[in-house]
């Protein structure tokens, strides 16, 4: 009646995942595109290290100065990927404060 077309006012809904797809390359300044493998290479090279044990926002830094043209978010998929996220040795400081309200004792002297 209006003279709309149909396709602007029902949706179709799409099942497939939303955004863009992970890219499988990374791109290296000396080296131009590398493979997935050798990131994670160099992040277990890096990780073999005496006294190194950093999460993936550190490592993101290290594997800038190594090079690589990578941001965090891609390298926290990457190593959620292969298993190099300490996850289970996480401080959880969720409900840290305000604990003295467990041990506080209500004495009541008369009603309300």
């Amino acid at each position: 009646m209006v003279g709309i077309v149909t396709s602007i006012y029902y949706r179709q809904p799409s099942f497939r995942k939303k955004g863009n797809h992970p890219t499988a390359a990374t791109i290296h300044q000396k080296n131009g595109l590398v493979s997935q493998s050798v990131v994670v290479k160099s992040i277990k090279d890096i990780l073999k290290q005496e006294f190194i044990d950093c999460g993936y926002r550190l490592m993101t830094k290290y594997l800038n100065r190594d090079g690589y043209l990578i941001n965090h978010k891609k390298l926290y998929r990457i190593m959620k990927e292969e298993g190099l996220l300490k996850l289970e040795n996480r401080i959880n400081r969720s409900g840290s404060g305000r604990k003295f309200v467990k041990f506080r004792k209500v004495y009541t002297s008369r009603p309300l």
